[in-house]
């Protein structure tokens, strides 16, 4: 096998694309970030990465707080028009029919028809050059309970969540296997 050399980029796909839901209920707005993810988990810490340019950089700066709201394949088309189009200019939440909904710990709205809100709290941000990194502690996770199954867990296969990847959009596969599952002995059939 051979392989290609490029010149340094963004190429560690797929990425979650979420939209960030940021203000307060009354004023609000919604980002969708794709530069984002987990980076501790005692205390459970996550980042996301804006351009200072971004209507919603200044907000989440000044507010300190915002939620990350999953997306779905049903979400994919208010996804991608919130990266696209600019809050300064438009309400996203009426544009896309999308219903706010109170957070517990944060004044930020969640987006209602996200399968999981993840409320953060800003504990500090990192000038990176084109993008700023604003680190965040978990406050709560808010799971919508038509996905929580019979034992208290949540079943996160049934949400069709999606994933950006070298701009595209993509919807998640089947599970494979779970965290373990190659070093796990295997049961004896009967």
């Amino acid at each position: 096998m051979s392989k290609t050399t490029w010149k340094p980029g963004t190429f560690i796909y797929p990425l979650p694309a979420v939209m960030v839901s940021c203000g307060t209920m009354e004023k609000s707005n919604i980002i969708t970030v794709a530069w984002t993810g987990i980076i501790n988990t005692e205390p459970a810490k996550v980042y996301i990465s804006i351009k200072p340019s971004r209507y919603s950089y200044e907000i989440i700066k000044k507010q300190g707080e915002f939620v990350i709201n999953l997306t779905t394949q049903k979400l994919a088309r208010a996804t991608d028009w919130c990266g696209v189009k600019t809050g300064a200019k438009v309400d996203k939440f009426k544009e896309m029919n999308l219903h706010k909904e109170k957070a517990k710990f944060v004044k930020c709205p969640m987006i209602k028809e996200s399968p999981v809100s993840v409320e953060c709290k800003v504990k500090e941000i990192k000038n990176l050059g084109s993008h700023h990194m604003f680190i965040a502690e978990v406050l709560a996770i808010n799971a919508d309970e038509k996905y929580i199954n019979e034992k208290g867990a949540f079943d996160i296969s049934k949400c069709d969540l999606i994933a950006y990847s070298n701009g595209h959009y993509y919807t998640l596969g089947k599970k494979i296997g779970r965290f373990g599952f190659s070093v796990q002995k295997r049961k004896k059939r009967k």
